[in-house]
């Protein structure tokens, strides 16, 4: 996407803000956005983007969707004058960006992760808000960020971050969408313990994730992907399905272990009688 977006931009004003704001050229912006006073709390339509379809002005500080590669070392002093320009007042926008940063690589690789966040907080962005998109992209340090921003602790960060004690303690207390959840990040992220602990509390290792935890897939799909073997070891130990295939690809959980590749765990999942897509395929004809 590098470039692509920005030569999308109809909006020649707009275009130009966003072009002064990857540049890091914050005095020049303030300026453009005085000339322009609408822009910042301007949107603008992608027809094709996904999550980045309607974006405004403060949204792509985050760089996610990556469209440069890199931050300018300024930029959380670029993000103020947007914020000060009139994104202050727009409290989707500071949420929705708030999710980009914490969810997003290229922030957290330039070092300014942490520090975007604390001034979007500052700004009255809501830190919970933020949570799942950045456990749900591995952003532990933008969690921990949230965290200390005052980020509730919920089943689901219990689980993904494995705080075991304090999942034990908020499992009785979470409804059936925050169960799902924490097991969808738990098998993500390797937290064997905490697998364990939903499954024996009757979590159902067979269904799909919930929406934003890669939906198309299953806990053993995540685990197999990402070379987790105990986790994988515990899914199958405690009956998960073997033949289910994810929504996207048509694949198995051996299928995801070979691309990979981990052929530890084909060879585990193979040998409790796992077979791939195109043998479920020809069995089923």
């Amino acid at each position: 996407m590098n470039g692509f977006a920005n030569e999308r931009i109809r909006d020649a004003d707009f275009r130009q803000a966003v072009e002064l704001l990857d540049a890091g050229e914050a005095d020049a912006l303030r300026v453009h956005l005085v000339r322009h006073p609408t822009l910042a709390s301007r949107r603008i339509t992608f027809h094709d983007e996904g999550y980045f379809r309607n974006p405004a002005l403060l949204e792509f500080i985050a760089e996610n969707p990556v469209r440069c590669g890199s931050l300018s070392a300024n930029v959380i002093e670029v993000a103020k004058v947007i914020l000060e320009a009139g994104a202050r007042g727009d409290r989707a926008g500071i949420d929705s960006t708030l999710g980009l940063v914490s969810s997003g690589r290229v922030a957290r690789e330039c070092g300014v992760q942490a520090g975007l966040i604390e001034l979007l907080c500052d700004y009255g962005a809501d830190p919970n808000a933020a949570v799942l998109p950045a456990l749900a992209h591995g952003e532990f340090e933008a969690a921990n960020v949230l965290i200390r921003r005052g980020a509730r602790l919920t089943l689901p960060l219990a689980a993904a971050t494995g705080r075991i004690e304090e999942a034990r303690h908020l499992l009785p207390l979470a409804d059936g969408s925050d169960r799902h959840v924490a097991l969808a990040l738990a098998a993500q992220h390797g937290q064997a313990e905490a697998v364990g602990l939903l499954l024996d509390a009757g979590e159902d290792a067979d269904r799909y994730n919930p929406e934003g935890c890669h939906s198309h897939s299953t806990p053993l799909h995540q685990a197999a992907f990402a070379g987790h073997e105990t986790v994988v070891r515990s899914l199958v130990e405690r009956g998960a399905r073997l033949d289910i295939k994810d929504r996207h690809f048509r694949g198995t959980a051996l299928d995801w272990a070979n691309y990979a590749p981990h052929p530890e765990i084909a060879q585990y999942l193979r040998r409790h009688g796992a077979k791939n897509g195109d043998e479920l395929g020809r069995a089923e004809a």
